[in-house]
């Protein structure tokens, strides 16, 4: 048994729970309320009371599960205790809790009850959920540098501003690395320093670009902390304030440019109050009215004694109704300058009612229209004459409506469409317009409606009545009034059919001459390439016949010219079939033995085959026939053969293997070479190209393959490369089934 004399007195005990200074009760085994705290009573609004006795779900109805929870761990000795949790009643309404709870222990250390420690602190949550609520709408964020850690903090609103990924580690560099390269991050820099070393804050709107690019305005705010003169601290607000800095800046330019066009235009500005009988005038208003401003008395009567005597009445009904609300002060009167000279002005205004009458005021501006007045007069003057120069003239004419219908036409317009005025005047220019000429004539035509332009020309095609074209070149011009509203257009129409006509035959001559030209050329590389391969093969023979001594040998040799002279006569008799020919290759094509074409060839060339020790495999069969010209087959051939022998290998005999199959429509040459190869990674673009060599040749002139695919499109085929550097080259031609 402990001794009881430490024991603190009941009635002590329960004067210290009850004047306790924070919200405390204690909770039996069985959760009734043993004691409590006046300020426990306080926090939860209960009566004056005493509830002791009490289950704990009387004192506090809504009792949350989880603090349940506590109270029952507490009861077998566990301590517990939470920040704030938030918990929904019946009626949805929250409450927000924060608790300690401890066991209470007798002198024998049994468990007799739990002190808790309740407070109720929902609303300070809500005040703080509210703040962050203001501060999400008002995108304001909050930041922290810690110097001596060298950390800094972003909240998650300052996060969202600079759109940043949720594992994104922030440093002072990369913070102000956001900023916009430029005035904005030289800006930022400049201050975080001088609040490092002064400890000056700063408050400023600059430009910064976000994680994702874009370019948004905020305002930074900073302040430091600073510890025996040294900077331990930076901390502040962040706001995105893009929306409305884009709204202040675009006020700005529009203040600007209206303050620009006021200037500009002359535009005087004034303000009546109607209580007071008195006028304020800008410094425009002065030089409107030809007056000095100290001879301005600044009362109404003496603006309305400067008013033409014919137009008062008029603007003083005006003015008193704008006064009564019935309409705006929005006219035109004269003004007499105190020279005698009268002048046009025009005055707009808006009543602004104040809080009572005696504050209406109205305010409005004034500007000189007197040039535009004489303009209008000028042109009402020269309205006669120009009807008479719009139905007199020799270029056809016509005045139209903004939907498109024909208001009025001259002589002119009707006699180059061929139809009568009556006809015209009931049609639109849409009705007589080529299709494909409408839409760029209908943009145009927006274009003069919006402003954009006051005149467009261009070339268009009519429909005549008979049913044929007329070329035309059309110019429109945009009509106004005097107050800048579009009434119609001035079309002229200058009939061009014949020039058109005239210009499209000397075109299809151009056409024919250059297609000649260009068979002329083509013509001249097939005559060279292939004359210049029998050249060198005779050359080369006769050379063998010289130097040959062996009287059989000789004979061989006298028999190889024999055949190559007869070759040249074939290629020769070729070359005219293709002078024939001309443009029309495909109506000419001729089913031809490809295997007696090829040999043909290498007959034709057999010096040089024997020369270079060609090696050559011939797998194709009598029966293999394709369709194609005469001439070109040969020059086809005979090109792929001379460049295989040109672009050899140095250390190896030129071998080749020529094959052919069918695939589809068409019969495929297969020509494969163990020579030089190219480079296709450098030279595919332009293998087939005129005057494209691959290899230091001396003889490589860069026209043999452009006039072989040349020759092979022209016979509805065509070709395709494989290589492989010191490897070798396969060409794939392809002709029409034979």
């Amino acid at each position: 048994m402990k001794s009881k004399q430490n024991e603190i007195p009941l009635s002590v005990m329960n004067r210290l729970i009850k004047e306790s200074f924070v919200p405390l009760i204690i909770i039996s085994k069985d959760l009734v309320c043993i004691n409590h705290s006046d300020l426990f009573r306080q926090t939860f609004n209960l009566d004056q009371s005493y509830y002791g006795g009490r289950h704990i779900s009387e004192i506090i109805p809504n009792i949350p599960n989880k603090l349940k929870t506590y109270i029952e761990n507490g009861l077998k000795g566990k301590t517990g205790s939470n920040d704030a949790e938030k918990f929904y009643s019946e009626k949805l309404a929250h409450q927000w809790y924060r608790w300690n709870v401890k066991p209470w222990k007798n002198n024998e250390g049994e468990i007799e009850a739990v002190i808790l420690v309740l407070e109720d602190i929902t609303d300070k949550k809500r005040s703080e959920e509210l703040l962050l609520s203001a501060l999400r709408v008002a995108r304001i964020g909050g930041w922290e540098v810690d110097l001596i850690a060298n950390k800094i903090h972003w909240t998650d609103i300052t996060r969202e501003i600079h759109e940043v990924p949720k594992d994104f580690e922030p440093d002072l560099a990369t913070g102000i690395n956001f900023y916009k390269a430029g005035y904005s991050r030289d800006t930022i820099t400049k201050l975080i320093q001088n609040a490092i070393e002064k400890g000056t804050p700063w408050d400023i709107d600059l430009q910064l670009v976000t994680y994702t690019k874009k370019k948004i305005w905020v305002r930074a705010k900073g302040e430091s902390e600073m510890v025996n003169g040294k900077c331990v601290r930076l901390f502040g607000t962040f706001q995105d304030i893009n929306q409305a800095k884009k709204i202040d800046l675009a006020y700005r330019e529009t203040s600007e440019r209206l303050n620009i066009a006021k200037n500009a235009a002359n535009i005087g500005i004034w303000e009546y109050n109607i209580k007071q009988n008195s006028l304020v005038w800008d410094k425009a208003m002065y030089e409107l009215y030809g007056i000095n401003e100290k001879d301005f008395s600044g009362g109404y009567e003496a603006w309305k004694n400067s008013i033409h005597p014919e137009d008062q009445e008029r603007c003083q009904k005006e003015i008193n109704d704008a006064i009564e609300g019935n309409n705006n002060f929005n006219t035109n009167f004269r003004v007499i300058w105190p020279n005698g000279e009268v002048r046009h002005v025009t005055a707009a205004s808006v009543l602004r009612k104040g809080n009572n009458i005696d504050s209406d005021v109205m305010v409005g501006a004034n500007w000189d229209i007197t040039e535009l007045i004489r303009t209008k007069m000028s042109l009402e003057r020269s309205e006669e004459s120009f009807k008479g120069a719009f139905q007199n003239s020799s270029v056809g004419m016509a005045i139209v409506g903004l939907d498109g219908t024909w208001l009025d036409v001259n002589e002119s317009i009707s006699q180059s469409l061929g139809y009568t005025k009556k006809k015209l005047l009931s049609l639109t220019f849409q009705d007589i317009t080529h299709p494909d000429d409408l839409k760029k004539d209908l943009v145009l035509l927006n274009e003069l409606i919006v402003g954009e332009r006051n005149s467009y020309s261009m070339e268009k095609r009519y429909f005549h009545a008979k049913g044929h074209i007329v070329n035309v070149i059309l110019t429109v011009t945009a009509v106004k009034d005097i107050d800048g509203r579009l009434l119609h257009f001035i079309s002229q129409v200058v009939d061009i059919s014949s020039k058109i006509n005239a210009e499209t035959k000397l075109k299809k001559i151009l056409d024919i001459t250059n297609t000649q030209n260009k068979s002329l050329l083509n013509f001249a590389h097939i005559v060279s390439h292939n004359l210049r391969s029998h050249s060198s093969n005779l050359s080369m023979l006769s050379n063998f016949l010289i130097e040959e001594q062996d009287d059989q040998e000789k004979k061989t040799i006298e028999k190889l010219i024999r055949d190559s002279s007869r070759s040249l006569n074939e290629t020769v008799v070729h070359l005219n079939e293709v002078v024939q020919v001309k443009t029309n290759t495909l109506e000419n094509l001729e089913s031809i033995s490809l295997k007696e074409a090829l040999i043909q060839v290498i007959n034709s060339i057999n010096g040089l085959v024997e020369k270079h020790g060609v090696q050559c495999d011939l797998n194709i069969s009598d029966e293999f026939k394709v369709k194609a010209v005469n001439a070109y087959l040969e020059s086809i051939v005979l090109n792929l053969f001379t460049n295989s022998i040109k672009y050899k290998h140095p250390n190896r005999d030129p071998h080749l293997d020529i094959s052919a199959y069918t695939e589809g429509l068409y019969k495929v040459l297969v020509f494969k070479d163990n020579g030089l190869g190219i480079d296709l990674k450098k030279h595919k673009n332009k293998i087939f190209g005129m005057y494209k060599t691959f290899h230091k040749h001396p003889d490589a002139k860069g026209i043999g393959l452009f006039i072989t695919k040349n020759q092979i499109e022209a016979m509805n085929g065509k070709i395709e490369v494989e290589s492989q550097v010191n490897e070798g080259t396969t060409f794939k031609v392809y002709f029409q089934k034979g």
